[in-house]
Order: C-alpha cells, then structure tokens, then sequence
C-alpha cells in the first residue's frame, strides 16, 4: 500500500510540473510571436514612406522632364522661324536677280538713256552692299543664337544626368541598408530561437531532475554550459 501511495504521489507531482512547464512555453511563444508581429509593423510602415517618398521623386522627376520638353519646342519654334527667314532672304535674292536682269535688258534696249541707267546701276549696288552687310549680320546673330541654344541644351543635358546619377546612387545606398538590416534581422532571429531552445531544455532538465533526483546537478549544469559555448561560438562565426 505504502509504494503505491508514493506512486501516486510521484505521478501528480510530475503532472503538476508538465502543466507548468506547457504554460511558459505557451506564454514565451505569445511573447515572441507579439514581438514579430511589431517588427513586421514597423518594416511595414518603414516601406510605405519610403515608397512615398519614391513617388515624390518621380513626379518631380516627371515635371522637369515636361520643362525640358517645353524648352525643346521652343527652341524648335526659334528654328523654325530663322528658316522661314532664310526663305524670305532667298527670295529676295531671287528678286534681285530679277531685277538686274531686268535692267540690263532694260540697258541693252534703251542705250539712250545710258547716264541713268548708271546712276540706278550705282543705286542698285549701294543696296547689294547693305544686303550684303545685312546678310553678314544676320548670320553673325544666328550663330550666336546657336551657340547660345547649344550652350543650355548640354547644360540642360548634364543637369539631367546628373540627378539620375544621383538616384541610381541613393537606391544603391538604400538596397545596402535593407539588405544589412535583413541580415541583422536574421541573425537576431537565430540567436533568439536557439536562447528559446537553451530555456526549453532547462527547464526539460529541471522536470528530469525533479523526477529523477538521483541525476547529478553539475551533469545538467556542464550539459547547458556546453550548450551555451556553442551558441557563442555559433554567434562568433555569423559576425
């Protein structure tokens, strides 16, 4: 009677144990689980602005693109117009040929007149001149206006490469802390798994201790010390 009592007696104790040992292992796995969940809010929220702040970006992005695009049709107008010009002038040579030949027919059917045909050959060569002089200024202010059209364009240009070198830069610089963060994340995750294995058998050696007192404490205490040296040498080897 007396050994079945102390069956009895050994059988509660061991089942009052294991309901204790299921209710912390419940209680740090809602911990743990609570924990994740708020870091996974926190990336969430993290990836969201930076997401609208990519989006800004780009619309500002867009809006110089369409400025650039307005100063281009611009300056296809400005051409536009100095050829327009180049056929006004054109005509007018055409014009002016005309007119001499004209006049030297003119000269050849009425050599009666010969002293005023002179005077309006002189008349007509004076005016050739201030074409002439007209047409070296108007193509003097042409290539001015085309080196001056060149000159923005190439700095327009450079002005464009340089901010999409410097959003290549900023999200090569954002893939490299997101890729740091990820790998520290990782590695906090282990370390924190394997602290959750190490507490889990503790306290599967206390129960067995419990229910086995014979079991040598420093056998239990060399076991976990062995455990926890390679836990360090694991975190070592990952930094």
């Amino acid at each position: 009677m007396t050994k079945i009592k102390n069956k009895t007696k050994k059988k509660s104790i061991s089942k009052t144990f294991l309901f204790s040992s299921t209710g912390i292992k419940k209680a740090l796995s809602n911990y743990k689980k609570n924990k994740e969940q708020k870091k996974i809010k926190e990336i969430k929220l993290r990836n969201l602005t930076e997401s609208n702040q990519i989006v800004k970006e780009r619309k500002e992005l867009r809006i110089w693109e369409e400025r650039l695009s307005k100063e281009s049709y611009k300056l296809k107008l400005k051409d536009e117009e100095i050829k327009l010009k180049e056929r006004e002038l054109k005509i007018k040579e055409e014009q002016q040929k005309i007119e001499n030949k004209r006049l030297i027919k003119k000269d050849e059917d009425l050599g009666q007149i010969d002293k005023d045909l002179r005077l309006k050959e002189k008349e007509l060569k004076l005016k050739g001149e201030e074409q002439f002089r007209k047409d070296i200024d108007l193509k003097a202010r042409e290539e001015d206006q085309n080196r001056k059209e060149l000159k923005e364009k190439r700095k327009k240009e450079k002005f464009l490469k340089e901010i999409m070198i410097q959003e290549e830069e900023k999200k090569k610089i954002e893939n490299m802390k997101l890729k740091e963060w990820e790998e520290k994340f990782d590695r906090e995750q282990k370390m924190k798994e394997q602290l959750e294995i190490l507490k889990e058998e503790r306290l599967r050696q206390r129960e067995l201790k419990e229910l086995n007192p014979s079991q040598n404490e420093k056998d239990i205490n060399r076991d976990l010390s062995s455990k926890l040296a390679n836990l360090d040498v694991d975190k070592t080897s990952e930094h």
